[in-house]
């Protein structure tokens, strides 16, 4: 899966990744290979995300944004 995330001051990540876990508006969830598509608005939260080959997750904090997950494309903005 291609995850792409952005600020509104430059790009944040870019790259392949096996799994994304967002803070959801009502939960936090987690985006797989093939996921279904959809659009959710980010809250305040970690976002944690596992680049293939490796191990260990990566976390950044986030105050929110909005994210959209289609054909194992996963774009984030945040705010």
């Amino acid at each position: 899966m291609k995850l792409k995330v952005i600020s509104p001051e430059a790009v944040v990540f870019e790259g392949d990744v096996d799994s994304v876990t967002l803070p959801g508006a009502v939960g936090a969830f987690t985006v797989l290979k093939n996921h279904a598509s959809i659009i959710s608005t980010l809250v305040k939260g970690t976002m944690i995300y596992r680049i293939i080959g490796s191990n260990e997750e990566s976390r950044q904090e986030i105050d929110g944004g909005i994210v959209d997950v289609d054909n194992n494309i996963i774009s984030v903005c945040l705010y």
